[in-house]
């Protein structure tokens, strides 16, 4: 198919969106995660407000507010690239807190106590004790929110980025052929996915003979 190049291009582009959005949306969601398990309740109210809003509404409307109506509040025109990966990272973040959080008290609070009978602090205890083994058991929940980002950046379409969706749909605008171009996207999409999980699964065996 002539056109299969111009399809590809577009799969360098989801996989921006989806590299950018997943490194964000960790940052996010841990410095969440923490605020939800910390001691100060202000923090762990904000944390928990910031995750209703964002997954209590669709990710469409929050890509939209962000590219549509966020210009208007603060006079500044962003570009479709910049508003698909604040969103995404945005609405990552909240589903990464919760990840984290039930990560962090999946531990035994043991651990917790046994760290600070021997008067190493909060800080130290979340760093070099908690934290290692939360990575490992939410490493599954993190590959799944990966997988579904790597999806749901289809969106930008929506928004006139060139992703491999935009792509197919110009195709078949200009060819008025849709199964061809839609078909190849499908698989595009699926070889992402097994590619991804394959690698999370050699991760999470490499991890596990560590341990």
């Amino acid at each position: 198919m002539p056109s299969l190049p111009f399809i590809l291009e577009g799969a360098i582009v989801t996989l921006k969106y989806t590299v950018l959005s997943v490194f964000f949306g960790f940052l996010i969601g841990g410095a969440l995660g923490l605020m939800k398990v910390s001691h100060l309740r202000f923090l762990e109210i904000f944390a928990r407000v910031y995750t209703s809003i964002f997954r209590g509404t669709p990710l469409l409307v929050q890509l939209m507010f962000v590219y549509f109506a966020l210009p208007q509040i603060i006079n500044y025109k962003i570009t479709a690239f910049e508003a698909g990966v604040l969103a995404f990272s945005l609405n990552s973040g909240a589903y990464v807190s919760e990840i984290i959080r039930s990560g962090i008290l999946s531990v035994d609070r043991g651990q917790f106590e046994a760290a600070a009978s021997l008067g190493i602090s909060y800080f130290l205890t979340m760093k070099d004790i908690i934290l290692p083994q939360t990575i490992k058991n939410i490493l599954p929940a993190l590959v799944n929110e990966t997988v579904n980002l790597l999806k749901e950046s289809a969106l930008v379409s929506t928004i006139g980025e060139m992703d491999l969706l935009r792509r197919a749909n110009t195709i078949a605008a200009e060819k008025y052929i849709y199964f061809e171009p839609l078909l190849i996207v499908a698989v595009i999409y699926y070889l992402l996915v097994v590619t991804l999980s394959c690698f999370a699964n050699i991760l999470e065996v490499r991890l596990r003979r560590h341990d």
